[in-house]
């Protein structure tokens, strides 16, 4: 016979044998959800692109109105000719605009203008109609504007002001779009990489545009430039139709198998109907402001740099146009890779459990901060080349913190990451309307130590924000941005 105990043995090790299975196939999923070759990097590639696509037609103006502005004419800002400039034959039949310097100044800021006054409401329509609706018209509407800026330059000039400030603002679509797509697509021990990879976009675009658009307008002429990345911008639209979807659950493509490993590894959220924000609670929390500080020091960095690493290049080396411009390229390259490398130090650190979130996120801050603000620094006590490896450098360590931002939003406060990353990217526009006024004012005063001031004053801001990071830093929920019955401030 068989007694009770013989059953109770039989059936502990029928039920281990269970959990043995289960425990095997949910390691089986794992192992089937990790690597390269899956879908949620394929939309990171796409994220990407489109980063890639608006920083191009961003950058656009800057190298066609090389050949667009009649610097020898600037009696009217409004006049213009349709003789090409002689030494530069494949614009022969296009327009030459006589804009003086002031007026350029506003065309190239107009549309960071744009951009600041639609990032916030981008963040609140995101996470009312979500991303991939929003994606898709701004990037629709940025591209058709690319392409109709040639039209508009060859009228009067408030219209390529008013084309470029709309562009700015579908723009901001994009830019907010892009970051709060990983809410519901990025397991946590991933986002790091995820986020960088996406992140590489803005580097590649100020890589492309700075040696192929000049390489396009030598060529084809000036209007090409947009209508080629106009068009390209269209291509990246359609893609974006098809492919991005803003829950892994309804995604026509993805497997079985990945779609299990994203969603059991997300935190299960509960909400309810409406939007709410409570604005009070947020504009007190130190965490979040330790972060918009953040993107605001890395932001003036990546200013900063892109005003001034053309002029010192070519005040040493004395370089023609496209050499200057792959020089000043290779910052975005190496940046690039350093921007993956700290994504993968950050998402390994994190899946084995060797340190706290908040720790990791921290160290990432000292890591890219603290050498760069060092190299800023020995720059103005530095000659020729050395110089410019400096530079390099300095710009590459600088971003391996450039995940920390986003993906920290995403960890204190998921509820509302759409809003505050628009936020945080509005606030990083303000160094770029900042900062060429800034540098204008210290080399007008003094045009020796002028550029002594500008590294000594990047490497400041660059210190604050890490030491303001180090102290408030976290990476858990805040209490504020919890469910909660009692009423909130409505936004």
């Amino acid at each position: 016979m068989i007694s009770a105990e013989d059953n109770n043995t039989t059936s502990k090790e029928g039920t281990g044998v269970v959990n043995m299975q289960r425990d095997e196939q949910e390691q089986k999923t794992h192992r089937n959800s990790k690597g390269f070759c899956l879908l949620r990097y394929g939309l990171a590639v796409i994220l990407s692109l489109c980063n890639w696509i608006i920083t191009s037609q961003r950058g656009s103006m800057s190298i066609a109105i090389v050949s667009m502005v009649n610097n020898t004419d600037m009696t009217d800002p409004s006049n213009f000719s349709t003789v090409g400039n002689s030494e530069d034959m494949p614009n022969a039949g296009f327009p030459v605009l006589a804009w003086s310097p002031e007026i350029q100044g506003i065309i190239f800021s107009s549309v960071s203008y744009g951009s600041l006054i639609s990032l916030i409401p981008s963040g609140y329509l995101v996470g009312i109609f979500g991303v991939r609706k929003t994606l898709v018209v701004g990037l629709a509407m940025t591209s058709l504007l690319t392409i109709l800026t040639p039209f508009a330059a060859a009228q009067k000039v408030l219209h390529i002001i008013m084309i470029r400030v709309t562009q700015g603002i579908f723009q901001g679509f994009v830019i907010t779009s892009v970051f709060s797509f990983w809410k519901n697509w990025a397991p946590p021990i991933e986002r790091n990489l995820l986020n960088g990879i996406t992140l590489c976009g803005v580097l590649l675009g100020n890589f492309t545009i700075f040696l192929v658009g000049g390489i396009i307008s030598h060529s084809l002429g000036w209007p090409y430039i947009f209508y080629i990345f106009g068009v390209i911008g269209l291509v990246c639209c359609t893609l974006s139709v098809f492919l991005i979807y803003d829950d892994p659950m309804i995604h026509p493509y993805i497997s079985n198998n990945e779609k299990e490993y994203i969603i059991s590894s997300l935190p299960i959220e509960v909400t309810p109907p409406g939007w709410s924000l409570p604005i009070k609670a947020a504009a007190r929390s130190l965490p979040l402001w330790a972060i918009l500080i953040i993107c605001i020091c890395y932001s003036w960095t990546f200013a900063s740099m892109s005003e001034i690493l053309p002029t010192i290049i070519n005040n040493i080396f004395h370089f023609d146009s496209i050499n200057n411009g792959f020089l000043s390229s290779l910052p975005s390259i190496c940046s690039l890779v350093s921007i993956i490398i700290g994504g993968q130090i950050s998402d390994f650190l994190l899946s084995r459990n060797i340190l706290r979130p908040v720790v990791i996120r921290k160290l990432l801050i000292v890591l890219g901060m603290l050498p760069g603000a060092g190299l800023f620094i020995a720059v103005p006590f530095v000659r020729g080349n050395t110089t410019i490896i400096i530079l390099i450098l300095s710009l590459a360590i600088n971003n391996l913190c450039a995940t920390v931002p986003g993906v920290n939003i995403l960890e204190i406060a998921p509820k509302y990451n759409s809003f505050l990353n628009g936020v945080a990217n509005a606030l990083s526009i303000l160094p770029q309307i900042i900062v060429p006024t800034v540098a204008g004012f210290f080399i007008g005063q003094d045009s020796v130590n002028g550029w002594k001031n500008i590294f000594f004053l990047s490497a400041t801001i660059i210190l604050i924000g890490m030491i303001i990071f180090l102290i408030f830093g976290r990476a858990e929920i805040q209490d504020w941005a919890k469910e909660r019955t009692d009423t909130t401030t409505r936004f």
